[in-house]
């Protein structure tokens, strides 16, 4: 949705709800920005995952990696 189309939306509005619009707006523009991600060095990672070096296939790894994740997305 544009801008454009925003304001147009807004002007369906009641008063009210214009009013409304306005201060949450208004907060939004107010809130603090996050903090920039903190950059990380790699040997923060050393011996993070060593158990994935236990006899399992790299390839079998991930596609059991991938059957999980669309196991977790397919129950919500």
């Amino acid at each position: 949705m544009t801008i454009q189309e925003m304001i147009q939306e807004a002007r369906t509005l009641s008063v009210e709800e214009r009013k409304q619009l306005i201060k949450a707006l208004v907060d939004i523009v107010n809130e603090p920005e996050a903090a920039p991600p903190k950059k990380r060095n790699i040997m923060e990672f050393a011996g993070i995952a060593a158990h994935l070096a236990d006899d399992e296939d790299p390839q079998d790894y991930v596609r059991r990696l991938r059957s999980e994740w669309d196991d977790r997305d397919a129950d919500r």
